[in-house]
């Protein structure tokens, strides 16, 4: 009798669309770039648009992480990036490409994802997790991070498994606020807040360094359970205002938490996509607390 023969079927690559409101070269440049990939994707260390340059990261939860290798096998710039994936210590490979093409002064961006049947049959190598995983990347992360460095705004949407008005309390009450404002190892031992429309406020962020970073502003507008519109004043960058505008939606007994607000220059910009990333993590965190303990009440 012969030998059984493991054939894989190649199956249907992924695809994910997208328009962006930003010019090609910018969409580009956000897929290049290390220091903007880190902004919108995963923590790579070292990224070169270049034929067979190779590059790793790490991926997924705190239950499970997992070693991306990978591979570049096309590099056209502002038109096509493809390269290898595959995962360190389990069979398969695959290929991602990532097409460009100029719409006016708008960008489209297909995502191409194929082999993901070659690797094991394993709920976390699902095809579903890699259409989820890359339609927020791709269809919010991207997206905003593009489009918000287009219009000279940093954007940020994450959906918090809690409800808006327990957001609302943590965005607005003072005793909250400490736990939880500012990227990872950061403090507020300054918090002066007088909320209102025309009132104002001042904090005081405390890096992991030791040093100061001190900034105030003006409430603008509020609406309970819907908006915040705040300016802010860095004490190192007195000439220069930010607008912050948060806006909190209710999706189905969730909160859908939006935060724009306009880049500062030099390094304070570079770092604000990054800064707030870190922070409304720290407010997811808290608010799994504040729920799981509301539940137990």
């Amino acid at each position: 009798m012969p030998a059984k023969l493991n054939v894989v079927t190649k199956a249907e690559p992924l695809v994910v669309e997208r328009t962006f409101d930003a010019p090609v070269s910018l969409v580009w440049k956000a897929l290049t770039d290390k220091e903007d990939i880190k902004q919108w994707s995963f923590d790579i260390p070292e990224f070169a648009p270049e034929v067979g340059f190779e590059f790793q990261f790490y991926g997924g939860d705190e239950s499970a992480k997992y070693l991306h290798r990978c591979r570049i096998t096309e590099a056209i710039p502002n038109k096509r990036l493809a390269y290898t994936w595959r995962y360190e210590g389990y069979a398969g490979d695959s290929l991602v490409t990532f097409e460009l093409f100029a719409e006016g002064s708008k960008a489209r961006l297909r995502l191409t994802h194929e082999g993901l049947e070659t690797f094991p049959k394993l709920p976390a190598f699902a095809k579903t997790n890699f259409a989820a995983g890359w339609t927020e990347i791709v269809g919010t992360s991207l997206k905003n991070f593009v489009e918000g460095r287009h219009a000279g705004e940093m954007i940020l949407a994450r959906v918090f498994d809690a409800p808006r008005e327990l957001m609302w309390k943590l965005w607005t009450e003072r005793e909250h606020i400490g736990k939880w404002w500012g990227p990872k190892g950061f403090t507020l031992p300054g918090c002066e807040m007088d909320f209102r429309p025309g009132g104002t406020y001042r904090f005081v962020m405390r890096g992991p360094d030791g040093l100061d970073n001190p900034f105030h502003g003006v409430y603008r507008e509020i609406v309970r359970n819907e908006r915040i519109v705040f300016t802010a004043i860095l004490d190192e960058l007195p000439g220069h205002e930010l607008l912050t505008t948060v806006t909190f939606a209710d999706e189905g007994g969730k909160t859908k938490l939006t935060v724009r607000q306009t880049t500062p220059p030099g390094e304070a910009g570079r770092g604000q996509n990054q800064g707030w990333s870190e922070t409304l993590a720290r407010l997811a965190d808290l608010a799994a607390e504040e729920t799981k303990h509301g539940r137990r009440k």
